[in-house]
């Protein structure tokens, strides 16, 4: 009996985990105004590298678009990463600048969202150019 509230408990926590994620990987790419399918598999990718259960994917996602309408600031995202571990919080970070130059360019907004995030976060600034760097390369940039 214990086990089914437990295991519900850490149903919620994933789903807000995974949510927030989502919320933030959802804000930088609508932050250019455009929102297209390669973004929102990059999303997905990312949350099953992650950990997320892919028959639970559409949840998160669906809770992370509520969220990231209703939020004015990139904090209400970045609480919930905060308290992962650095090796998950550098994927998000290059799924982040994979969304972004999935349209083949970073434009102001995006590259000034990328610098608070690397602050809001604690990464390096050294590890946020060398994961933009090798993004570029991989697409050919």
């Amino acid at each position: 009996m214990i086990n089914f509230f437990q295991n519900k408990e850490n149903n919620k926590k994933d789903i807000n985990k995974y949510s927030k994620i989502a919320a933030l990987l959802i804000h930088a790419a609508k932050i250019d105004e455009v929102y297209e399918e390669k973004e929102k598999n990059i999303i997905k990718k990312t949350l099953i590298e992650l950990g997320a259960e892919s028959s639970n994917l559409d949840k998160f996602i669906e809770e992370a678009l509520i969220i990231e309408e209703n939020s004015n600031q990139i904090l209400d995202f970045t609480r919930e990463v905060k308290n992962i571990s650095y090796s998950d919080k550098v994927k998000i970070i290059e799924s982040l600048w994979k969304i972004i130059y999935s349209d083949n360019s970073a434009d102001i907004y995006e590259t000034n969202l990328m610098r608070r995030l690397g602050g809001l976060l604690y990464i390096d600034t050294k590890i946020m150019g060398d994961l933009k760097e090798k993004i570029k390369k991989e697409l050919g940039k």
